[in-house]
């Protein structure tokens, strides 16, 4: 009897649920007050007259708007979160007062006499009886496991589609599935296995009614742009939003369709993706002997992911930092049966960098190890020089010298017209593979050397995801130098694989371009991280947020903005669309000769006369 009972109730539409509650809310209302004065006057009496009636049934008259304004017929009861016992509390407290207030202009006109007791004790009787009877309701009309589902987390999954219905089915038994999200209007108002399919303007409303925590996004086909868009929408409302995984994921079997993961920042680059060139890898990679210097850094350990999945005869991982080293050989021991040369070295150490070289009849050079956190190499500017420059000269001096066909430097975009230390010795690093390359060309040695110049990789060592992260993690504040600031931003895995692309482009003495897209605001990129954790920014507009942004201040040799190029119109498209080359220049200067002068100034511990030097080669080269 009871369980056909609770199937009818439940089975009712929404508008007739709510249609009930207003009416019991109506009647007990009006039974509470009336035993406030009962309880008052110590004596169980019927309402005297039409003004006793009419202030009794005021009380509903009242509540009822109140109740409707703050949501509580919104709230279905078999979802209804204990927490709504202080809605409940203040809609109660309002519609007293207001009751009393109509009251005491009754006094006034002489109507009716109401004992100050009477408001306090209708207040705890309506406030025990309309929790109460939810609560009580949700106990007796919903079975045991809908019970325990309503204590679960509260989810919206976005994409009523195929891979939507499985999560549905993967996530019943752990989480409290409080809607479907569509763009699809054909959808809105119907259900799917038993869950309602919302539009996605009803987002706030369905949080605040079920206090959903999750939004997880279903449609594993979603273009970038799309993703942004809908993350940039739904984050603001400071709820966590995460995303199955892509159709390719799926097919290749590296995630489940009810495996769940992490939104990340760079999916909100809205970069579109390029597929690599397999010509250009296969003349790059494909049975080459290749060493990569820095081998274990963001960069350099990227690449030795990538160039381990194209089959090269031989990979070298050249790195100073001995776990760093340790660890990107083990990791890609476990992926293949490379032949794996781990060598322990600065790439400031000739004699170990030909020993290298020659013992592994290296044909590719991917030169990656550099300084690059520029406040530190500003205050340490004599070990930027010394591993940035020299380094740099001692590898390409050393490739040139044992006949290794492409030799490819890893840039940056702080290297054009630079305003401190970091930049600075990555031009030089550019001036000394174009001196190379032109020295390639004039004996017509086949040798092809290069750079790739790109911006921000997200999630490098030392970037500002890492330190957002933990900033965020701690509770903030997170901290930037400057509102205005901007950078340019790519994916780490992109930055690879266009790095080995360009490679193979290359005729000699290139400058490679990376398609960076537009530069993004760093006070943006912290706002998308903190939203994407699913918390809120707290600044003059919402003072009451979780985490706050903090300007610290330019870092000495920061500058506001980065440019990729020292001439926009030199530029040249490529074979590849996301790769750019800017045509090579010709030098006056001896860069050979010019090495040796800074190489003197290191050894006296010049550091004035270093960095004189490093910015004045600058300024003749432009």
């Amino acid at each position: 009897m009871l369980d056909r009972l609770r199937s009818s109730i439940l089975s009712l539409p929404r508008r007739w649920k709510q249609a009930v509650l207003v009416i019991f809310d109506c009647l007990v209302l009006s039974v509470s007050l009336w035993a406030s004065f009962c309880l008052r006057y110590d004596n169980w009496y019927s309402p005297q007259g039409i003004d006793q009636w009419i202030i009794i049934l005021l009380a509903p008259a009242v509540a009822v708007p109140i109740f409707i304004r703050t949501g509580l017929y919104r709230a279905v009861v078999r979802y209804l979160p204990e927490r709504a016992t202080w809605k409940i509390l203040q809609a109660m407290f309002l519609a007293t007062v207001i009751w009393v207030v109509v009251v005491f202009l009754s006094e006034l006109a002489g109507r009716v006499v109401v004992p100050r007791s009477v408001p306090i004790i209708y207040f705890g009787l309506g406030t025990f009886i309309v929790a109460g009877s939810r609560f009580l309701a949700k106990w007796i009309f919903l079975p045991r496991s809908s019970r325990l589902g309503a204590e679960h987390r509260a989810v919206l999954i976005y994409g009523a589609g195929d891979a939507g219905m499985q999560l549905l089915q993967s996530l019943r038994s752990t989480h409290r599935i409080a809607g479907f999200l569509d763009d699809n209007p054909s959808l809105h108002r119907r259900e799917l296995a038993g869950v309602k399919i919302y539009q996605p303007s009803a987002l706030h409303n369905l949080i605040t009614e079920y206090g959903v925590k999750d939004v997880i996004l279903s449609i594993p086909s979603l273009s970038a742009q799309r993703r942004k868009e809908i993350v940039n929408s739904v984050s603001q409302y400071g709820v966590k939003i995460r995303a199955l995984p892509s159709i390719v994921d799926l097919v290749t079997g590296k995630y489940l369709v009810s495996q769940i993961k992490e939104i990340d920042v760079i999916e909100l680059l809205g970069r579109s993706s390029v597929p690599p060139d397999p010509t250009l890898i296969r003349n790059m990679v494909v049975g080459k002997s290749i060493m990569v210097t820095g081998a274990g850094g963001s960069i350099g350990s990227e690449l030795c992911r990538k160039i381990a999945r194209w089959n090269p005869h031989r990979l070298v991982l050249l790195e100073a930092n001995e776990f760093a080293l340790y660890k990107i050989e083990q990791e890609l021991m476990a992926m293949s049966d490379l032949a794996l040369v781990p060598v322990l070295s600065s790439v400031t150490d000739r004699a170990r960098v030909d020993e290298a070289l020659k013992d592994n009849e290296v044909d590719v050079v991917f030169h990656a190890a550099a300084h690059k956190h520029v406040p530190l190499v500003e205050a340490n500017a004599l070990e930027g020089i010394r591993n940035n420059v020299l380094g740099t000269a001692v590898v390409t001096e050393a490739a040139y010298a044992y006949g290794v066909e492409h030799f490819v430097l890893i840039s940056t975009d702080k290297a054009v017209r630079p305003t401190n230390i970091m930049g600075a010795t990555k031009r030089w690093a550019e001036l000394i593979v174009g001196h190379y390359a032109a020295k390639a060309k004039a004996e017509n040695s086949g040798q092809r050397f290069c750079a790739v110049r790109f911006g921000n990789v997200l999630g490098s060592n030392g970037s500002v995801v890492p330190l957002f992260k933990k900033q965020i993690a701690e509770g903030g504040p997170v901290t930037i130098t400057d509102l205005a600031m901007t950078r340019y931003f790519m994916s780490i895995e992109e930055a690879a694989e266009l790095i080995v692309q360009a490679g193979a482009l290359s005729e000699g003495g290139d400058v490679f371009l990376l398609d960076m897209g537009e530069p993004m605001l760093i006070s943006d990129l912290a706002e998308n991280m903190i939203q994407l954790a699913g918390f809120t920014v707290r600044n003059e507009s919402n003072k009451d947020g979780d985490i706050e942004i903090v300007v610290t201040g330019k870092r000495p040799g920061e500058k506001l903005y980065e440019e990729l190029f020292y001439n926009a119109a030199s530029a040249e498209v490529t074979a590849h669309a996301k790769i750019m080359r800017a045509s090579p220049r010709e030098q006056s200067l001896d860069i050979e000769e010019t090495v040796g002068q800074l190489r003197k100034m290191m050894q006296a511990r010049d550091e004035q006369g270093s960095r004189r030097l490093l910015f004045e080669v600058i300024d003749r080269s432009i």
